[in-house]
């Protein structure tokens, strides 16, 4: 099954999981749980805050080597739309790709997504802990700050 065989049947619409596939085509599942989808929802308002001339989408579909991942938040270029538009899933990674760790995925998960994400021409790539800790990294090494929001917070808050 190919990825748009899965954005079109009417069995996948409106499931509570995240779909990726493999590099084998399987289509692969996680959960999504109320504390991830607060936590992303604060990154897009703060991305639309630090970088207001791209565009922040949730939910990103990106081809890799090992299939089609889908990112939990990115921020692309209005020259990366140029080149894009709307196509799913796109070819390349946008400049800045998020990741929100769940139950069911880690940090190890987390460092082989990255390395698919630069080989596909990601500039950062950023990882949201379960207690809303940013980590930041490029395609050398693992960052301090955001070089390309040097002002995005460290820590995302969760509500009490």
């Amino acid at each position: 099954m190919n990825w748009q065989d899965i954005c079109d049947n009417p069995l996948f619409k409106d499931l509570p999981f995240k779909f990726e596939t493999d590099r084998w085509g399987h289509i692969v599942m996680s959960p999504a749980t109320n504390k991830r989808s607060w936590l992303q929802g604060e990154i897009l308002g703060l991305l639309r805050q630090h970088l207001p001339n791209g565009r922040v989408l949730p939910e990103c579909s990106i081809q890799t080597s090992d299939g089609v991942k889908v990112a939990d938040v990115v921020w692309a270029s209005p020259e990366f739309f140029e080149r894009h538009g709307l196509t799913h899933p796109y070819p390349e990674a946008p400049e800045i790709v998020i990741e929100v760790l769940s139950p069911s995925n880690g940090l190890a998960e987390m460092e082989e997504k990255k390395e698919l994400y630069f080989a596909r021409g990601a500039r950062e790539f950023w990882v949201c802990q379960d207690d809303g800790k940013m980590l930041f990294y490029n395609n050398h090494a693992r960052l301090e700050r955001s070089s390309l929001a040097p002002n995005f917070p460290i820590h995302i808050e969760l509500p009490v």
